[in-house]
C-alpha cells in the first residue's frame, strides 16, 4: 500500500532540498562572487564538506520513499555508493600522505583521490535525482479511471 500522505510529501521536500544544498551551495556561491568581483573561484571541496546535509537529506528521502514504494532502490544504492566513496577518498587521502602534506598535489594519488570524491559527488546526484522523481510521483495528480468520471 502506498502512503503519499503529508508526512511523506514532508519528508521528501525537506530530503531533497538537504540532497541539492551540497551541490548547488559552491555553484551559486561561485557565481555570486563572480557577479560581484569578477573572480572565478570554484569550491570544489564543499560538497564533501557539506556531506551531513546530504546525508541527511538522503536518509529523510530514503524513508519517504519506502513510504512511498517509489524510487527506493535509486536512493539508497546512491547513498550508498556516495558513503563508500567519501569514506574511500579520505582513507586514500591519509594512507597516501595526501591528508598530512608528506605528498604534494598533483601525482596519481591526488588523482586517485579526487577520483573518489567525483564518484561521491556523482552519487549525491544520483540521490537528489531520485528526490525530484520521488516528488513528481507524490504530487502527480491521481488519474481518474472512466469509470469514475
Amino acid at each position: 500500500m502506498e502512503n503519499k500522505g503529508v508526512l511523506t510529501k514532508v519528508l521528501a521536500v525537506a530530503g531533497a532540498i538537504l540532497v541539492w544544498f551540497p551541490i548547488l551551495a559552491p555553484i551559486l556561491l561561485t557565481a555570486v562572487l563572480f557577479i560581484q568581483r569578477q573572480v572565478f573561484r570554484f569550491d570544489y571541496l564543499m560538497p564533501a564538506e557539506l556531506g551531513l546535509f546530504a546525508f541527511g537529506g538522503g536518509i529523510l528521502l530514503l524513508v519517504a520513499a519506502f513510504r512511498a514504494h517509489s524510487h527506493w532502490k535509486l536512493i539508497a544504492w546512491g547513498l550508498g555508493i556516495a558513503v563508500v566513496m567519501i569514506i574511500g577518498a579520505q582513507a586514500l587521502a591519509e594512507i597516501t600522505g595526501l591528508a598530512d602534506g608528506s605528498v604534494g598535489i598533483g601525482g596519481w594519488q591526488w588523482m586517485l583521490v579526487i577520483g573518489g570524491l567525483v564518484a561521491y559527488i556523482l552519487a549525491i546526484v544520483a540521490v537528489g535525482i531520485g528526490g525530484i522523481l520521488l516528488l513528481r510521483d507524490l504530487f502527480k495528480p491521481h488519474q481518474l479511471s472512466p469509470l469514475t468520471r
